[in-house]
């Protein structure tokens, strides 16, 4: 896990975000998700430089739509969006979680 994806995973972990379950990398079909709360059928996605290539942005948004056809809603957030903005990350999280 990158330090981004441990910083989260602390937040996230037993519970502690109103509630809900997390699971962290979990197999969904030929993809791994950084995070995904079955209940809220919420994936969350960490995004650090090696995502800034158009070949992994491709791959970003195949993955995406792949998840999106499950009935899945994906929410990406950049690593220094977590390591600089946990409360406003968390937060983010809630709302989507809600929807």
């Amino acid at each position: 896990m990158t330090p981004a994806e441990i910083r989260l995973w602390q937040a996230l972990k037993h519970r502690q975000l109103d509630g809900l379950k997390f699971r962290r990398q979990p197999n969904i079909g030929p993809f791994i998700a950084d995070f995904y709360c079955p209940a809220a059928k919420l994936v969350i996605e960490l995004d650090g430089s090696v995502h800034d290539s158009e070949a992994s942005q491709q791959q970003d948004a195949e993955r995406t739509a792949y998840l999106v056809s499950l009935g899945l809603r994906v929410v990406r957030f950049e690593n220094r969006e977590v390591m600089g903005n946990l409360a406003g990350v968390l937060s983010e999280i809630r709302r989507r979680a809600r929807e």
